[in-house]
Parts: C-alpha cells; sequence; structure tokens
C-alpha cells in the first residue's frame, strides 16, 4: 500500500536524520539534539499508528506496551527544549524542564500498569478499581488539554529571545507546523471522545502531515539552513580577506589545549578563527563584547556562536569570555608595568563591567578572590 510505505520512509528518515543530528559534529549542540529527539518521537508515533493500521497490536499483543507511552506528549516538550537552548543562558536556567516530562511520565505509568494486568496478565486489576483507573485516565486527559496548546505557545513567546531573523523565520515556520498538527489532532480525539464520531479518516491525513514535517525538516532545517549554508561560510573563511591565513590557523591549532583537537571542520574552522580574534586581537577587552559582536566579526549567527563554544569547550559565551579576561588580569597582577593599578582598574580594563562580575568570575576560574591571588603570587 502505498500510503503507508510512505509513512514508512517517513519513519525511517526521521530516525536516520536524528542519528546524523546526534553524531555529526557539525550538528552536535544542546539544542540540536532536542530537534533529534523530536524527530524520534515523531518517527515512534507514526510506527505505533502504523502497527495500529496494519492490526499489529491484535496479532502481537506485547507490542501495545510501546504505545502505551504517549509519546505525542514529549512533541511539544522537544520543540519547546529546542527552541529554549538556542538562546541566552539566563533566560534557559529561569526554566524548569523536568516539570514539562510529568505528563509524558504520567500517562506511561498508567497505561503500562493497567497493560501489565490487560496484556501481559502479571497481575489482575480488581473490578472494584476500574473507577479510579478511569479517573486517571481523565486527569491524563486533562493533561493533554493543558500541555499540547500551552507549550507551542509558550515557544512562540520565547523565540522572540532569538536575535537571527534567518534563524528565527525558519524555527516559526516549524513550531506553527508542528503547533497546527498538534492541535488538529488534539481536536479530532476529543471530538471522536466526546461524540463517538469515526476519525480514522482524519487521523490518515494528519498521520500524511506528519511525513511532511520530517521531510520538511531534512530540507529546510538542516540542508537549506545549516549544510548549504556552512559550505559557503568554508569557502568564504578560506578564500576571502577576513579569513586566517593558514599559518594562523596552525599557530591556534597547536596553542590550544588537547581536546580542541578535533577533525577540521566548520565549527573547529570558527572556533580557531575566534581564538585568534581574544588572542590576537584582545576583543574580550571591550566591556560591551556581546554574542552579536562576534557573530558580526565571524559572519554566523549568534546562536551558532554559541554552538560552536559550548560543543568544542563544553562552557557557555559569558565563561569563555570572562577567562579571557581573568587571564589578562593575572597576567597583570604579574607585570611590574601594572603596580599601580588597583585590581578592579585591572578588572576593569580588561573588559569586566563591574567589581562583582570581576570577582565572581575571576573566583570561579581561580578558586581564589582577585585579593588572594595578588598576595599568593608575591
Amino acid at each position: 500500500m502505498i500510503y503507508t510505505a510512505l509513512i514508512n520512509i517517513a519513519i525511517f528518515q526521521g530516525i536516520v536524520l536524528g542519528l546524523i543530528i546526534l553524531k555529526s559534529s557539525l550538528f552536535n549542540s544542546n539544542s540540536n539534539k532536542y530537534l533529534a529527539y523530536l524527530l524520534f518521537a515523531l518517527s515512534i508515533v507514526l510506527l505505533n499508528y502504523v502497527f495500529e493500521i496494519e492490526g499489529a497490536f491484535t496479532s502481537y499483543p506485547f507490542l501495545r506496551f510501546i504505545d502505551d507511552i504517549e509519546w505525542i506528549f514529549l512533541l511539544p516538550v522537544f520543540i519547546f527544549l529546542f527552541i529554549i537552548n538556542r538562546i541566552d543562558d539566563t533566560v534557559r536556567n529561569r526554566q524548569k524542564h523536568y516539570l514539562y516530562y510529568i505528563p509524558f511520565a504520567y500517562s506511561s505509568i498508567v497505561h503500562i500498569t493497567y497493560d501489565l494486568s490487560n496484556v501481559a496478565g502479571i497481575y489482575k486489576i480488581p473490578d472494584s478499581s476500574i473507577f479510579l483507573i478511569n479517573i486517571l485516565m481523565l486527569i491524563q486527559l486533562l493533561f493533554a488539554v493543558i500541555i499540547i496548546p500551552f507549550l507551542p505557545l509558550y515557544s512562540y513567546f520565547m523565540i522572540r529571545h532569538l536575535k537571527d531573523s534567518k534563524e528565527k523565520k525558519w524555527i516559526i515556520t516549524l513550531l506553527t507546523i508542528l503547533y497546527l498538527l498538534l492541535l488538529t489532532w488534539l481536536t479530532t480525539y476529543l471530538v471522536g471522545l466526546l461524540l463517538g464520531l469515526d476519525i480514522s479518516s482524519t487521523m490518515s491525513v494528519l498521520a500524511l502531515s506528519a511525513t511532511f514535517i520530517i521531510h520538511w525538516t531534512a530540507y529546510i532545517g538542516i540542508y537549506k539552513y545549516k549544510l548549504a549554508k556552512d559550505q559557503d561560510a568554508v569557502f568564504n573563511f578560506l578564500n576571502t580577506d577576513v579569513a586566517l591565513s593558514y599559518s594562523n590557523l596552525q599557530m591556534a591549532e597547536n596553542s590550544t589545549p588537547e581536546e580542541y583537537r578535533e577533525a577540521i571542520t566548520v565549527d573547529n574552522l570558527y572556533f580557531q578563527k575566534l581564538e585568534h580574534l581574544c588572542k590576537e586581537q584582545h576583543i574580550y577587552t571591550d566591556s560591551t563584547l556581546n554574542r552579536e559582536k562576534v557573530a558580526e566579526k565571524l559572519g554566523i549567527s549568534p546562536g551558532y556562536v554559541s554552538q560552536i563554544i559550548n560543543t568544542i569547550t563544553g562552557d557557555n559565551f559569558a565563561n569563555y569570555i570572562n577567562n579571557y579576561r581573568v587571564e589578562a588580569v593575572k597576567e597583570m597582577i604579574s607585570n611590574s608595568e601594572y603596580e599601580n593599578y588597583n585590581l578592579l582598574t585591572m578588572g576593569l580594563e580588561s573588559g569586566f563591567t563591574s567589581k562583582t562580575t570581576f570577582y565572581k568570575a575571576f573566583k570561579k576560574v581561580t578558586g581564589q578572590t582577585p585579593n588572594e591571588y595578588k598576595n599568593t603570587s608575591k
């Protein structure tokens, strides 16, 4: 059947694409891993649908344990986490991410507990407890009515923190398509449940629409937006006046810690250029330096700057820049030319904006306050 074949192709593509995103250094970042998880969850939703229309749950009852897990609860969670991990740390850190998994965990526990009795026959739920099971199912339905419309709407609110207009445009499109799909699914499910109508034809259309999300993400989100852009970036990086010469790249490579020495990828090239800007041009001394300014110098998006730093160093943008500032202060302390400078002046000269941020960053990097370090270095 052509219809089933199309869905199976989308399932396979979603799983393969998710694995590529997780394993490839070109895509490896905290935000992109949630895009991979989104593709996995969507693929499993489609797989369960194929099992249902092919009668697999009747032939192989234990497959119902896969269907017991309401994977659809994860779709709004993963798209939200994908977006929230592409914005500033200060905004992201205010989110209690684990709370968004509660409906998924609750639904899975209720359904698996029920089918351990109904399907596996491990124990028998007494008839007197059926009323309680129905109450628990109603709570699950309440979770669906709350989480499925709310999280995508909240995601729209969070998108305003994205700085790059091109990035924002394609993410809004992805979110809108997914939101319409989820909202239509929820409405159809509720109508079928409350009015007892046959919703199979609508669900078939929704399943086919879900395959479009996987295909669209592969083409627009990954190929057109990311890979094609980076191919041009590599060419420009190596062939324009703003690019570093081979000798500068080699110098940067030799001066970085062992864990930074990976195969030369797009991320490495940009990171080496950033290292050069910090070490040779001391851009960190600019107290107004932010991701947007660095992104402009590198010719990439602010979100991509954060991804590169996080992927290669495991740290965020602010800490990465502050490490250079702390090292600059340490050099001043040991240099007799700056003996008439007080510590705060050294911090401000190195790019810190206040005494509080200076002392906090210095203590985080060295384990000592600036005064303690100065006294022990004499």
